[in-house]
Parts: C-alpha cells; sequence; structure tokens
C-alpha cells in the first residue's frame, strides 16, 4: 500500500517537473530558430505571362509576351494583405502599351533596365511602401498577329 502511495507520489512530481521545464524551455527559447528567422531573406515571385498588343497604324500588328520577376522581403510578404503581382503586371502592361520609343520588330535595342526599374518604382508609390526590391526579366518577346493565332 505504502509503495502504491509513493508511486503515485513520484508519478505527480515528475509531471509537475516535466511541465515546468516545458514551459521554462518556451519561455526563454529553444533549440531550434524563431519563426521570423524562417522568414528572412527575398522571396522570388513570377508574374503570370503578359501579351500587350502593339498596335500601328490602327490595327494590331502583334504582341509582346513578357513575364516578369520580382523580388519581396520574405518576412514583409507574409505580412501584406494584398499581393504585389497584380500591381507588378498592371505597371508592366502600361509600361509597355504606352511607351513610344518601343520599336517592336526590334526589340533587342530596347532598354529593359528603364522598363524594370520604373515598374519597381511605380510599384512602390502605389503600395506606399518599399514592397518589392527588384524586377527581373524573364521573358521578353515580339509575336506577330499571325503567328499568335496560329498557337492552340
Amino acid at each position: 500500500m505504502i509503495k502504491l502511495v509513493l508511486a503515485g507520489l513520484w508519478v505527480c512530481i515528475l509531471t509537475a517537473g516535466t511541465s515546468y521545464g516545458v514551459a521554462y524551455w518556451k519561455e526563454n527559447g529553444s533549440l531550434l530558430p524563431a519563426k521570423d528567422e524562417y522568414l528572412e531573406g527575398l522571396q522570388y515571385q513570377k508574374t503570370r505571362a503578359l501579351s500587350v498588343p502593339m498596335v500601328e497604324g490602327g490595327a494590331v500588328q502583334g504582341y509582346i509576351v513578357a513575364r516578369f520577376v520580382y523580388t519581396v522581403e520574405a518576412k514583409t510578404m507574409h505580412q501584406l494583405t494584398v499581393p504585389p503581382e497584380p500591381f507588378v503586371v498592371d505597371e508592366a502592361f502600361r509600361r509597355i502599351y504606352a511607351d513610344d520609343k518601343l520599336d517592336f520588330r526590334k526589340l533587342a535595342r530596347y532598354d529593359l533596365s528603364v522598363l524594370t526599374s520604373a515598374i519597381k518604382q511605380r510599384v512602390n508609390d502605389r503600395m506606399q511602401a518599399d514592397i518589392v526590391q527588384d524586377v527581373l526579366v524573364e521573358d521578353f518577346n515580339y509575336v506577330s498577329k499571325e503567328e499568335f493565332q496560329q498557337k492552340p
């Protein structure tokens, strides 16, 4: 009988000590890195493919097909309520469509660094914070109207 009481008392002391140890360990730090440390660094986000019509002489001559990659700090990305992708796509479309210097027949001469920095600046202005760190070009091609209609 006394052994049973001592065994029960031992289990209660062991349970209380373990609970106290776990609570102390969780409060003062653990061996695992904090959740915020996982979020450090940049995230690369790809936009969807963007087809911008090139109009000349009152008719569509073809399309600029572009895809961009933008970088955002991971910590900031998880705190945003609105993702920056729609803003990046919208600004890219506006810049490409309205650019009078863009000769769609000679894309090799087009200054993409001006385009990407303008997209970054306008997106950050519209979001009222420095969200987008950099904008990169993944794909930038011209497809004629005939070629575009032939593809499924």
